[in-house]
């Protein structure tokens, strides 16, 4: 595998210019928008995301013009199209599909200021949470409430395509079944500012298995199905702590998780993904980690069955390496599914009682009222 070469102020890596993908990591902003195309370009970035503004407040000062300028000259000098490149990563407390109309309305304010950022700078693409209808709300009428918000956006602005994120979850929380984004796609007016970004660790979470080479081609036929394979913007690259249908949203390193890396190399092997961001969003102390991660990508993508006659040695080493670093990592990440995988079974095992308890309380309850029936 390809390794990094050093610098005295920082690691750096050096961006592909042969592989297909558009292997990229979500990276810090913080010093300035600007600072996010330099921080892509020093970890080998062929994509990336940011945030826009702080992700937990709904406020922020506006970008200087002097900023926005030198992110459009950052993005000129790396060589960085950012209405291609770049997929931006919206505030996790919008919640576009909340029921209290002023809390969707204050939603709402901040994902049409994100949206004018993104115009501002270039950027043709814009990721977000599509939210939850919580436990107050109806679920399909909240579904057609996001629709209209993101129809309201698009009259508002210009050119960005508003990119919905499937989620781990399930009940209340939009998009964890994919039925949900193609419902919202559906109502949406104007199609072609509209798409979806799939995200690997949510999709294994909410109970799309994808565990396999196999199982990920099949959850992408689906995908296809359900939504269409025209509406796929992006992709969110992370292993996943937690089990298959766990309903939990924490993501892991590439290959130390339950999904495991033959799916990753899947992914570096899927052509339908060229040309679209694929962003990592896995828990790096920091960046240099990304960087390492982009570096593994790429080498999946140079390995793999070699057709060619006189390839097999080859093929076979390959394999050997492939299985030799499955190992590994899957090693690095032992404690963490184990323990994941602890809370997992007993929150099943807590509701299966449950269940059994309410059963058995409606049995009692029939054979007190056969009993009573007897004795009239």
């Amino acid at each position: 595998m390809p390794k990094a070469s050093s610098t005295k102020t920082a690691i750096k890596f050096t961006r592909s210019t042969t592989s297909k993908f558009k292997f990229g990591a979500h990276v810090s902003a913080s010093g300035g928008i600007s600072k996010s195309v330099t921080n892509a370009f020093n970890i080998g970035c062929n994509s990336f995301a940011m945030f826009l503004k702080s992700p937990r407040k709904w406020s922020a000062p506006p970008f200087t013009t002097e900023e926005i300028n030198k992110f459009r000259q950052n993005c000129i000098e790396l060589k960085y199209d950012p209405l291609t490149d770049i997929l931006p990563h919206g505030q996790y407390m919008i919640n576009l599909a909340n029921p209290d109309k002023e809390k969707a309305e204050k939603s709402f304010e901040s994902f049409l200021d994100e949206l004018r950022r993104c115009e501002e700078l270039g950027i043709g693409h814009y990721n977000f949470h599509p939210g939850s209808s919580l436990s107050s709300g109806d679920h399909e009428k909240q579904l057609k409430q996001l629709a209209n918000y993101i129809n309201i956006a698009h009259e508002k602005t210009s050119f960005v395509k508003t990119v919905i994120e499937n989620m781990a979850g399930t009940g209340n929380l939009v998009g964890s079944d994919l039925n949900d984004i193609r419902k919202v796609i559906e109502l949406v007016k104007n199609k072609d500012r509209v798409g979806v970004c799939i995200d690997t660790c949510h999709t294994f979470a909410a109970g799309y298995d994808i565990g396999t080479e196999q199982s990920f081609y099949n959850f992408m036929n689906e995908f296809d199905q359900i939504i269409g394979q025209e509406y796929l913007m992006g992709i969110h690259l992370n292993d996943s702590k937690a089990p298959l249908g766990g309903n939990r949203d924490l993501h892991e390193k590439i290959g130390q998780g339950y999904i495991g890396l033959e799916v990753f190399k899947a992914v570096a092997h899927c052509d339908l993904l060229c040309g679209i961001p694929i962003i990592l969003e896995t828990p790096q102390e920091k960046d240099e980690g990304y960087g390492e991660e982009i570096k593994l990508l790429e080498w999946l993508e140079e390995i793999g069955d070699k057709p060619e006659e006189g390839m097999e040695e080859e093929n076979e080493k390959d394999n050997k390496l492939l299985q030799d670093k499955i190992v590994y990592l899957q090693k690095l990440g032992e404690n963490s599914r184990k323990k994941q995988m602890e809370l997992f079974e007993k929150k099943k095992n807590g509701k299966d009682n449950k269940a059994k308890k309410k059963r058995s309380n409606n049995d009692d309850d029939i054979i007190t009222k056969l009993a009573k029936k007897v004795k009239r």
